[in-house]
């Protein structure tokens, strides 16, 4: 069989290391966080990125596509179900790797790769805002209220004399 040419290989065929990822990218959606070395998390990381923007489209093709990279209906289902909304307000930059000790039995650099579920500071501003919006717009419903309230009270006090001098007529 030839040697791949293209991009770094985690040994064996291409064929392999796509069900490699697959197993990496399920574990790392069912779990949330993995250990692994840092080779499999630097290539995991792209990958697992693209299936989590697909799961944020939420389309029936969308759902299909992902399925074919991880062939696992119970973890493509948390992932459009549960994972995807909580990356609604999120751009990108789903993972984060953190470095580990070296594996204790043939010293390989260790990493974590785990996903993000934190709320970016930018959609924790934009929520503020939005507070910040509707209390503003709920005083001015008060004061516009309190407005309207004030002249219907003086029509009634014009009414109240008028209805008082038909009385002392009768």
């Amino acid at each position: 069989m030839p040697t791949p040419k293209k991009g770094a290989r985690l040994g064996g065929s291409a064929k392999q290391q796509a069900h490699l990822l697959s197993n990496l990218a399920a574990s790392l959606f069912e779990h949330g966080a993995i250990k692994t070395t840092d080779a499999k998390a630097k290539i995991l990381r792209p990958y697992a990125e693209k299936i989590i923007t697909k799961a944020k489209g939420g389309t029936l093709a969308d759902r299909r596509a992902v399925l074919k990279l991880i062939p696992h209906k119970d973890v493509v289902a948390h992932l459009f179900d549960d994972l995807a909304p909580q990356f609604e307000n999120r751009a990108g930059g789903y993972t984060r790797t953190v470095k580990l000790d070296n594996r204790s039995g043939d010293n390989a650099p260790m990493s974590q790769i785990s996903l993000v579920l934190e709320e970016t500071v930018s959609a924790e501003a934009s929520r503020a805002t939005r507070a910040a919006a509707s209390k503003k717009a709920e005083e001015e419903a008060v004061e516009e209220t309190a407005v309207e309230e004030a002249p219907v009270e003086e029509t009634a006090a014009e009414e109240a004399p008028a209805e008082e001098a038909k009385e002392e007529e009768k």
